[in-house]
């Protein structure tokens, strides 16, 4: 099919259409995969779910129930499943070549200068953009290499609430204790500080006194957490060498959808140039138009020295992990970072393919308008439940935060989460507290799903809260 089919032919259907579920085939599935699969598998785990066919939003499981899909494989499948014109592209060149290292390709210069055309502010047209492997934490390995190897220090400082990946550097820089458990020591001079977050305790006052922002936007706890990475660097005492550079994620993800104030990422950049140090982002969930816009970034017109890239990037969900960064930061010689998977050219041309379909249906103002409907529909929501304390994101990357008598309430946002599933819509979770119901639909789902698909989450958020209130 050519780019210019509309979104509204790309889905199984506009509704969720279920039975019981999980439905026998589903089962048996599930045991089989029990007996043989290892024991980190976690996501059959939350949800019994065993999908077999997917387009657009939508999936079909087994047992032949069609599911919306508010979830886009943690925000991979941005231009939805089975995009046509993205997997014409993907099939035409895995009949002609795959796997070329960093061999040069049509797809692979092309790709390379499609995505650093749309990279934010100063990255545009002044960037190297490198493939060290095909995941995230791949990717996040490779912007340590290039911190370290540009400044000469070794240290790391990133975020409470921040995930990077799970591989030993990427992890080191992942805040959560549970991802760590068991694999100690991991890379020395690894420190994590405050990050922005209405929902904690935060400084009030004249906080301008202590902000080191060049314009502080006298909100708390950004002011709080600037001040916390300023330390980092200049206290005498801050317990170790300054960091090479500064990690964070544009807006939290599995911290919970945590969108930091307007002043946050500009003083960051603000400390980076100060001590010589690089700000590097993290757009491995939020980039490639999830946001409503290329990458987070660009909300905030900061630039960051590098940036780091995957999921959405490959385009039908054929694994890429990718880096840019400031040309003046080029400094590698050859090999100076390799790895054997940098060279997947059907996922090249998937991610062409998607850059196309989302600039021929402006899915960047889509995701947008989306958005805003979905928070909307979650406002007036929390007019009758309480429990929603905080409805929070940008684009089509939603945070729903839940608590009771300013407790976070775990178990409520897991049994929403599987009512959900069971009236036919897949969600997710996130928050420090896994409190917080987490919502990344592809880019393409239409309005009638929106509304069909919030209509369900309402009705199960309602008859949930109700019941716990008993």
């Amino acid at each position: 099919m050519p780019v210019e089919t509309p979104i509204e032919e790309l889905h199984i259907s506009e509704e969720p259409a279920v039975d019981d579920v999980p439905g026998p085939d589903t089962e048996a599935l599930i045991a089989r995969q029990r007996e043989v699969d290892s024991g980190a598998v976690a996501y059959p785990r939350r949800l019994p779910f065993a999908p077999e066919e997917a387009r657009g939003a939508t999936i079909r499981d087994v047992d032949g129930n069609v599911f919306l899909d508010f979830f886009a494989g943690i925000g991979v499948l941005n231009v939805g499943h089975s995009n046509p014109h993205v997997l014409e592209g993907v099939h035409e060149q895995i009949d002609k070549l795959t796997h070329t290292v960093d061999f040069p390709t049509e797809a692979r210069v092309e790709f390379i200068e499609r995505l650093g055309e749309r990279l934010p502010g100063d990255l545009a047209g002044n960037s190297k953009i490198v493939f060290g492997g095909p995941s995230g934490s791949d990717a996040i390995e490779g912007s340590i290499k290039l911190a370290k190897h540009n400044t000469g220090r070794h240290g790391l400082l990133a975020f409470e609430g921040s995930y990077h990946g799970t591989t030993a550097g990427a992890l080191s820089l992942t805040a959560g204790k549970s991802y760590k458990e068991g694999y100690a020591p991991l890379l020395a001079d690894a420190v994590h500080v405050p990050f922005p977050y209405s929902m904690e305790a935060n400084p009030g006052g004249d906080v301008e006194a202590f902000c080191p922002a060049e314009n502080c936007c006298r909100e708390g706890s950004c002011a709080r957490a600037l001040d916390a990475v300023a330390r980092k660097f200049e206290g005498a005492y801050a317990g170790h060498e300054d960091p090479a550079a500064i990690w964070v994620e544009p807006i939290q993800g599995e911290g919970g959808v945590v969108v930091p104030p307007e002043g946050f990422l500009e003083g960051l950049r603000d400390i980076a140039d100060d001590n010589d140090a690089m700000l590097i982002f993290d757009e491995i969930q939020t980039g490639f138009g999830r946001t409503g816009e290329w990458f987070a970034a660009d909300h905030w017109d900061v630039t960051p020295d590098a940036m780091t890239m995957a999921k959405g990037i490959g385009g039908s969900g054929l694994p890429v992990g990718a880096m840019a960064y400031h040309e003046e930061f080029d400094t590698w010689g050859p090999g100076g970072h390799v790895g054997t998977f940098r060279g997947n050219v059907p996922a090249f041309v998937g991610g062409i393919r998607a850059i196309e379909y989302v600039e021929e249906h402006d899915l960047l103002a889509h995701a947008r308008a989306m958005g805003e409907r979905i928070r909307g529909r979650f406002a007036e929501l929390a007019e009758d439940v309480p429990e929603i304390v905080d409805v929070r994101g940008k684009g089509l990357f939603v945070g729903v935060e839940f608590r009771r008598d300013g407790e976070p309430t775990v178990d409520l946002v897991e049994e929403i989460q599987l009512e959900c599933f069971r009236r036919g819509v897949l969600v997710w979770y996130a928050g420090r507290e896994k409190n917080v119901l987490r919502l990344i639909p592809p880019l393409v789902v239409t309005e009638g799903q929106v509304d069909a698909g919030m209509d369900v989450i309402s009705g199960a958020v309602e008859d949930v809260a109700e019941d716990h209130r008993e």
